[in-house]
């Protein structure tokens, strides 16, 4: 399953990749939620690529959509998340696919075609880059850190994270809002930024990153603190090192 995950989003980012220099079709599916040709076609591979090798598997893909069972194995599929930057030639996205057993993550694969990173983790067996191991960061305070965010479609998202992100900025070393919650959990991974956190997550931003952040030695948490699930909206992922004092900044917004 693991090859198969890395071989299915090496290949669509090579789809995304023949088609990031010129013209592509644009459409809205939602308020400023964006979905383009190349989407489908890189979903279209994936999805065709794991039905031949695993028929008994479920999937649930952002645009083709499925179901969450709660037995046996799933397939959780954004065939290109950070869409909005890839539509505007931002060079900031990736494909991410995870593998759930029981909705618990077994397998996480994140693939940025642009810089050929493959970050990849499957459940006791470490996270990696390109086959090399990767850590999360040793930054052990806020002042020290840096937070990574996004600020999500809807207005009364972004009015909150713009509450999140005033009280942020002066307890922490700095910002970052990267566009694609797949690379960002991926960074957190790889010791690249410290933490990342999203109040209106989707299964598909989740499934593969966190596992990533726990098998690099990091932590995933609710912005709560409660332990995290795949099905939960709201997600803290961090080096662990500043995760208590990550959780009780984010507890003082609203």
């Amino acid at each position: 399953m693991l090859k198969t995950a890395i071989e299915a989003a090496v290949g669509a980012g090579r789809l995304i990749l023949e088609s990031y220099p010129g013209n592509r079709t644009v459409t809205l599916k939602g308020f400023r939620d964006l979905v383009t040709d190349v989407d489908i076609a890189s979903e279209s591979f994936i999805c065709n690529l794991i039905r031949t090798r695993f028929p008994d598997h479920s999937i649930l893909s952002e645009e083709a959509g499925g179901h969450a069972a709660d037995e046996g194995f799933i397939w959780v599929v954004d065939p290109l998340d950070g869409t909005t930057n890839y539509a505007h030639h931002h060079p900031l996205f990736a494909v991410s696919i995870g593998v759930l057993h029981r909705k618990k993550p077994l397998i996480g694969v994140i693939h940025d075609p642009l810089q050929n990173h493959t970050f990849a983790a499957q459940t006791g067996g470490g996270a990696r880059l390109n086959d090399m191991p990767i850590h999360t960061s040793g930054a052990g305070t806020l002042k020290h850190a840096m937070i990574g965010m996004d600020w999500g479609h809807e207005n009364k998202m972004r009015e909150r994270m713009l509450r999140y992100a005033s009280r942020m900025l002066s307890v922490c070393g700095t910002v970052r809002v990267l566009g694609s919650a797949a690379l960002a959990f991926a960074y957190v991974a790889a010791g690249w930024i410290d933490a990342y956190f999203q109040p209106g997550l989707k299964p598909w931003d989740t499934a593969a990153g966190t596992l990533l952040v726990k098998e690099a030695g990091g932590r995933c948490t609710t912005m709560k603190g409660a332990p995290y699930r795949v099905q939960c909206p709201d997600c803290l992922a961090t080096n662990r090192l500043i995760h208590d004092e990550l959780l009780n900044c984010l507890g003082q917004q609203s």
